[in-house]
């Protein structure tokens, strides 16, 4: 909802010619959660376009990462859906906060070392880009624009958190991503500056100093030029 309300902002001052459609899929949720979605698009001015789709149903059923699932399938949908409505570029509202948590993660479960990128250009839709407008906001101001407008929004609202016997407070679920959002804030009691040099270090890679890396799906090793 910000980043619909920041792109009504840029478009009002035309530097850049663009059209939007603000577009919100409903994945199969209850009634009160799709009347919360619509009420909070008609206080903030945001003329939304919904589409279904029956995600939720489908990943009911998985047992295994359906979360990871859940997210892929409703990334096809936007993407089908825009462009059938002739966009070129989908924005989704990932945060700065969502990039850290991304690279620490990759590395405490994946062993790998990747983050969420600025823009990316689709593999399988031709002519599609995504792109992260928010990349570099804080989720702390998200939270306190939210809470000087007294707005409430939805967290997942998935199947799964309707029924859930492990939310918290705030509604999120205890997930991967939660407990790394618990480290860093824990690690930044005694260094306040981990969050900048964990963002810090995704464009401060040394090649010469790792021991391999992959470029265009084909894997190096340092040997390689040893």
């Amino acid at each position: 909802m910000l980043m619909a309300k920041l792109f009504q902002e840029i478009q009002k001052h035309r530097k850049v010619n663009f059209e939007l459609v603000f577009l919100v899929m409903d994945p199969g949720y209850n009634k009160e959660n799709r009347a919360l979605i619509e009420s909070n698009a008609r206080l903030l001015g945001i003329p939304v376009t919904f589409f279904e789709s029956r995600i939720f149903d489908a990943v009911d059923r998985i047992e295994k990462n359906p979360c990871y699932l859940c997210a892929r399938m409703r990334r096809g949908y936007l993407y089908s859906k825009a462009k059938t409505l002739e966009c070129n570029k989908i924005a989704l509202g990932h945060h700065y906060d969502d990039v850290i948590e991304t690279v620490l993660m990759g590395m405490l479960h994946s062993g790998q070392f990747r983050t969420m990128m600025p823009k990316l250009r689709s593999s399988n839709f031709e002519g599609m880009e995504l792109i992260r407008p928010m990349y570099l906001i804080h989720e702390s101001d998200i939270c306190a624009w939210r809470d000087y407008n007294d707005l409430t929004f939805l967290q997942c609202a998935c199947h799964f958190t309707d029924t859930c016997t492990t939310c918290h407070e705030d509604g999120t679920t205890s997930s991967k991503r939660l407990e790394t959002k618990k480290l860093i804030a824990e690690l930044k009691k005694e260094n306040p500056y981990i969050e900048a040099n964990i963002f810090n270090s995704i464009e401060n890679v040394d090649l010469d100093a790792v021991i391999g890396y992959k470029k265009d799906g084909v894997k190096h090793c340092f040997l390689d030029e040893y």
